[in-house]
This record gives structure tokens, C-alpha cells and sequence, in this order.
């Protein structure tokens, strides 16, 4: 690179990846703040500077591109995240970065999968490239599946850095969480860069540069995703809401994996939230898409919530096994394909 040449650089995020990797230290870590995306860059702008032997003011990035799977304007509707959406997507356009969507996969027993999602990235990330000439790429992942993209980036002289983070925690099932980045992914990028140490590390407490990787208490409407009709983070319950009311309704989304699920009630009134706990005489990973259900309404924390949910007797019959026993799940597109779960025995 000549002296006054500038560094173009580019940034791919696995969207499901990142944010999992936000959640976690906004839920789990001690800093409770969720990452800032301009935070990120300009990290990657330092780091990088550092990497390729140059003033951060030669570097620049150039074109960042977020890719994640995508529910449904119907499907978001019945979650209720129609707005939530909106609003990252308005932080996404804030920060000068390109987003890349294809509906999940909607299997019958209401859970979602993200599919080709991390093909469609590679081969933006690989055609980007031999079009643009980046002299750096960037990922955001921790897949080893990303390994031959590497190979193929590398063969077009452009230098890749990876930004990974791996951690784990206990869930209050007793459940510990795990997310690990490939060691084959490590070993072949050019640039290296595991984000959790460098975050922990004391040396670096209040360093500028690590600070700004998230975003402050008073700027968390970057990644703030609660609905104009929330109030103190609760949101606000239907005007015919009736506590202790017994009514029947149809399973309209399950997230086995995670204990949880949405129940449409007959009456065509919002959805209702259920917890694994709170179902009678089956499990949640009996109950399928459609099922019928009775339940008992009641308050919750942050809204209207479903108790004692059981089959409706016209749907006792209908017990169909799950062949692949899929129990995933999306939260924000939040598809677990990097965890690991350890469970007690």
C-alpha cells in the first residue's frame, strides 16, 4: 500500500450472531448496555490501523452490510414487534449500514429457522469484494462455516479480521449457555480479534476505545425496542381486558427451546404470552401450531399473560409427533445455530 493510499475497509455481520453477542451483555454482563454499532466501527477502524501499520486516518469503512432472517409482516404483527423492527432498522440506517433480509423458515409447529442466510452473506461478502477491491474485510461471527470464504477473500489480497466473542452463563433453569467462536475460523483469518478479553480486561477499564463499544444509559434508543404504547417498560393492557376470565384461543407461535409461547384468543383481542409453567397436563413440546387451548387471563410483568393452559377438548386427538424433533426458536432473529446448551443430568 503506498503511503497516502487509504484502507478500504468492509464489514459483514451475522446479524443472529451480533445480536446474540448484544444481549448477552446487556442481560448477563456487568456492563448492561447493549453494543453500539458506531462503537463497533470505530474499533474496527483502530484495530485495524494497528494491524496494517497506519494512522487510524488512512482507514476507512467503507461499506458494512448486516444480514438476518426476517418474520413475516403477519407473523410480526402477532409478536407485536412490527415497531420494535422499525426502530432497529432505523439504528441500522443511522450507522451507514446495509441490511440484508430473507423471511425465516416457518415450520407447522410455529417455530422459525433461519435458512441460507450465511450463504447469501458469503457470497455478498466474496462479489462486494472482487467488485470494490477492500483491502480488509471484516467478519462478525463466530461460524466456521465462513472458513472457505476466508480462503476466497484471501485469494482476491484482501485481509480479513474476524471479531468474535465467546462467553457463557447460567441460565435460571440451571442451564449454562455457551458461545464459542470456530477454532478453524481463528486459525485462518488474517486479523484475530476476540472481543471478550479485551472488554474484561481491567488495564483497559476505562479506555476510551472500549467504552464507546456501547452505547450509554441515555442513548439506548439505539437498540431500544419498546412500542409507543408501553409505559415503565410494561405494555399497556386491552380496555376489554377481564383478569380470571376463561377463554379459548389458538397456538399461534411456539418457542419450545426457550418455555414460551403466544396464544390468539377467539375474541381477536391481542395475543396473549404463556410460559411452559403455566400449562396443565402436557408439555410444551406436546402442544403444536394451531392447537387449540383454553387459558385463564391474567396480568403479567409487561402485559396481558395466559395461566392455566390446556388442550381444548376438541383438539385432544390431535397428538402428531414433531419428526425432527425442531425446537428452535427466534428471539429478534436471535437463532441459537453457534450455542451450546449443558444441562444438568
Amino acid at each position: 500500500m503506498r503511503e497516502k493510499d487509504i484502507c478500504r475497509i468492509a464489514v459483514f455481520y451475522d446479524g443472529a450472531y451480533f445480536f446474540k453477542v448484544s444481549s448477552y451483555y446487556v442481560y448477563q454482563h456487568e456492563r448492561h448496555a447493549r453494543l453500539s454499532f458506531r462503537g463497533v466501527h470505530d474499533f474496527i477502524i483502530s484495530e485495524v490501523a494497528q494491524r496494517e501499520g497506519i494512522a487510524p486516518s488512512r482507514c476507512q469503512i467503507v461499506d458494512a452490510a448486516y444480514f438476518q432472517g426476517r418474520l413475516t409482516a403477519q407473523q410480526a404483527a402477532e409478536q407485536d414487534r412490527l415497531f420494535s423492527d422499525r426502530v432497529f432498522e432505523d439504528a441500522l440506517t443511522r450507522a451507514d449500514i446495509a441490511l440484508f433480509q430473507q423471511h425465516l423458515a416457518f415450520r407447522p409447529d410455529g417455530s422459525f429457522e433461519e435458512k441460507r442466510i450465511d450463504v447469501w452473506l458469503a457470497l455478498e461478502a466474496y462479489e462486494m469484494t472482487s467488485l470494490k477491491k477492500y483491502d480488509v474485510c471484516v467478519l462478525i461471527t463466530g461460524d466456521g462455516d465462513f472458513v472457505p470464504l476466508v480462503r476466497k477473500l484471501n485469494t482476491l489480497s484482501a485481509r480479513v479480521m474476524l471479531l468474535g466473542w465467546e462467553f457463557e452463563y447460567d441460565r435460571e433453569d440451571g442451564r449454562t449457555m455457551r458461545t464459542q467462536v470456530s477454532t478453524g475460523l481463528i486459525d485462518r483469518v488474517n486479523y484475530p480479534v476476540l472481543m471478550k478479553p479485551l472488554i474484561d480486561d481491567r488495564a483497559r477499564r476505562h479506555d476510551p476505545l472500549i467504552d464507546n463499544l456501547f452505547l450509554p444509559q441515555t442513548a439506548q434508543n439505539e437498540w431500544e425496542w419498546r412500542p409507543p404504547h408501553r409505559e415503565n417498560g410494561q405494555r399497556a393492557l386491552p380496555t376489554d381486558f377481564v383478569e380470571g376470565v376463561e377463554c379459548q384461543g389458538t397456538i399461534v407461535n411456539l418457542i419450545a427451546g426457550k418455555g414460551y409461547g403466544f396464544i390468539k384468543p377467539e375474541s381477536g383481542t391481542d395475543n396473549y404470552f404463556f410460559h411452559a409453567s403455566d400449562l396443565i397436563d402436557i408439555s410444551i413440546d406436546g402442544l403444536r401450531y394451531e392447537d387449540k387451548v383454553l387459558f385463564v387471563t391474567a396480568r403479567g410483568e409487561k402485559g396481558i399473560v395466559a395461566k392455566n393452559v390446556r388442550l381444548s377438548p376438541d383438539d385432544d386427538d390431535d397428538e402428531d409427533e414433531d419428526e425432527d424433533g425442531y425446537d428452535g426458536g427466534n428471539d429478534h432473529n436471535n437463532v441459537a445455530e453457534h450455542e451450546s446448551v449443558t444441562a444438568d443430568a
